[in-house]
Parts: C-alpha cells; sequence; structure tokens
C-alpha cells in the first residue's frame, strides 16, 4: 500500500472523497428461464459477469454518479483472473485500488447469480479473499491523509475476518471503524441479510463506531431483534420505528438510515425521523433486484459527503435503487447525479 503522500495530490483533492472497504466479489449473473425443482434444468437466457459486493457496488456506483471527488477501493483479491477483472473494471471507472491486497493464496470472491426476471434473486457464493480481510489490512489513516472525508465499510456479516468477536467483546470490524473514525473519517456501515444466529451480537460490537449506518429492513430487524413484516410480508412502519430507535440506543452516532422498497427511514439523536416514500415499480421493469440496496447507498454517501438536506438525498436514493432495478448487474442502470435528479423533479410532478 503506498502512503498518504504518494497518494495525495491531483483536481479532486480539495472536493475530498470516499473510501469504499469490505467486499470485492466478481459476479457472474445467469438469468433463468424459470426457477427449476431439484434434477429439472431451466435456461440459461442470458448471462453478465460484473464486480459486486458491498465495497465494489457503492464505490463503482458513486463514480457512475460522477461524484466530485476522489474515490478508493481497500480489501482483499486473489492473483488470478477474477482478481484482474475487479482491478480493471474498478480503474476504468476512475477508482483508486491502492488498498486492494493482492493475497497468492486465495481466489477472490466470486457469485452465482441465479435471476429470473421478477422473483428474488438466489447466489451461490465463495469468499475466497473476502473472508481475510482484517483491520491489519486496511490503514484508514492512509486515506485521511490523502484529503479523504468518508470511510464506507460493507457488507458487515459477510467478512468473517472482521465480523468475529474476541474476548474483549470487540470485533475486527469494530477496530477498523474505531481507526477510521480516530484518523478523522466520517464512518458509514451496511450489512448483508444473514440469517447468522449471532447476526445481533456481531454487528452490535460495531454500531458504537458507526457515524452512519444504511441498511435495509430485514437486516434492521435482525440487528434489534424486531420483526418488521407480517405474515402477509407487509412492512409493519410502527415496527422500523422501534427498530431505528434501538440502533441508536446502541451506539449509531448521527444518522440510521433503514430502506425498504416501500419507504425509507431516516433516524438521527434527538431528531423526529424523516420518512420518505417510493414509487411503486412496474414489475415488468424490473430486470434484475442485485445491487438495488447498494446504488441507494451510494446515493446517500454521495449526498452526504455534499451536505445535502436528508430529504433531497433520500429522494435521490430512492431513484438511485429505482434506476438499477432496469440493469442485469449491480451497477449497470445506474446513470449521472443529474440525471437521477430530473427522474426526482419528474416523480415529484407526477405526485402533485
Amino acid at each position: 500500500m503506498r502512503t498518504g503522500e504518494e497518494v495525495r495530490g491531483g483536481e479532486k483533492q480539495d472536493k475530498g472523497g470516499i473510501v469504499c472497504a469490505g467486499n470485492f466479489i466478481v459476479d457472474r449473473v445467469h438469468t433463468l428461464s424459470y426457477w427449476p425443482e431439484q434434477g429439472n434444468l431451466a435456461h440459461i437466457v442470458n448471462q453478465d459477469v460484473g464486480v459486486g459486493g458491498g465495497a465494489a457496488n457503492v464505490v463503482t456506483d458513486l463514480a457512475s454518479l460522477g461524484f466530485p471527488g476522489k474515490l478508493a477501493a481497500a480489501g482483499c483479491i486473489g492473483v488470478d483472473i477474477d482478481g484482474e477483472i475487479v482491478k480493471t473494471r474498478l480503474q476504468s471507472a476512475g477508482i483508486d485500488v491502492i488498498g486492494l491486497r493482492e493475497l497468492a493464496d486465495r481466489a477472490t470472491a466470486h457469485t452465482h447469480v441465479m435471476n429470473v426476471p421478477g422473483q428474488n434473486r438466489t447466489f451461490f457464493y465463495h469468499g475466497g479473499a473476502n473472508d481475510a480481510v482484517t483491520d491489519a489490512l486496511v490503514s484508514p489513516a492512509v486515506f485521511a491523509d490523502a484529503g479523504y472525508r468518508l470511510f464506507y465499510l460493507g457488507y458487515l456479516m459477510l467478512l468473517p475476518g472482521l465480523d468475529g468477536i474476541d474476548a474483549d467483546g470487540r470485533s475486527g470490524a469494530s477496530r477498523l471503524l474505531e481507526a477510521a473514525r480516530n484518523a478523522g473519517l466520517t464512518t458509514c456501515v451496511d450489512f448483508v441479510s444473514s440469517e447468522d444466529p449471532e447476526f445481533a451480537a456481531k454487528v452490535g460490537a460495531a454500531l458504537p463506531y458507526c457515524d452512519f449506518l444504511v441498511i435495509n429492513e430485514v437486516e434492521a430487524g435482525r440487528a434489534t431483534g424486531v420483526t418488521v413484516r407480517d405474515g402477509r410480508g407487509e412492512l409493519i412502519e410502527s415496527a422500523l420505528l422501534t427498530t431505528g430507535e434501538r440502533l441508536l440506543a446502541a451506539g449509531v452516532a448521527r444518522g440510521a438510515i433503514i430502506h425498504a422498497p416501500e419507504i425509507c427511514f431516516w433516524f438521527a439523536p434527538g431528531r423526529s425521523p424523516i420518512v420518505s416514500r417510493s414509487r411503486p415499480i412496474d414489475p415488468a421493469e424490473i430486470v434484475s433486484t442485485v445491487g438495488a440496496g447498494d446504488a441507494f447507498c451510494a446515493a446517500v454517501l454521495y449526498g452526504l459527503h455534499e451536505d445535502w438536506p436528508v430529504e433531497r438525498i433520500c429522494a435521490a436514493a430512492h431513484a438511485a435503487a429505482a434506476r438499477c432495478l432496469g440493469g442485469a448487474t449491480a451497477t449497470d442502470g445506474i446513470p449521472d447525479m443529474p440525471t437521477l435528479l430530473k427522474d426526482v423533479k419528474a416523480m415529484q410532478h407526477a405526485c402533485a
């Protein structure tokens, strides 16, 4: 890894920057004719290769949005073809890969994503180099010294080297986020929707070191032990209010943002929650749901970095998620921010 002095400079220096640390995965998205029963055959009607994972999706989406500051990636990849795919994809988007460690004894993480249009997708995942990420392999101070402002970490619950809790009740994620804060960076965290029975304990260890938390309703429910949907799958909005209060009480310092397909709640200490509803999406317009939450998160980070009002951030985030639904991979549906803001105005006009 280069020093802060080596990465300092460039025309974007004065505009700050966002470093995205965590998962970097090569996604092979297979669009199926239907979901087969065991032993049956379904046709792969289309196949796309993309770079996915929390950090990869968010930083790539930020580049697509035309983020005005610097962007960097931090994590682990293998010394293999998939590792080259990750680096090439990020570098082609103008993202600095100085923080990507290449591990000769690990394969780059990869996922086979099975997608049936109009249905939820299914993942077959190999963790590889992602499983080796520890707080010792990421140096937030390097990025702080180079003028970066925000430090995103995602996904917790898919980074075993950071998720485990030691005898002191600390996790690698908590130590990494504390180091980022101590370096002067604002920390932003996302989870994955794991069914690990220790979900609440593992993410709970990191919450006191989170400035902003950007998660979906399922993850919010699992982190707090609250049921957020009823037996018919309907969202229980009063339950989401409880999850937000509990997340702030657990230590989230500045904002807990909980998003669902129907709505977003933005919780901040000492303030009433801000509610933003999304517009319904015609199922026929949905190519894939892969990456929609990451697109939402990327727009939130963009707005936080640029100090936008919460209402504007949420509107742009809903628009980013909606655009993502029209793309086959996690990132290929994302336009630039001016286009997103036009989408926001059109939605507001339609609702007026």
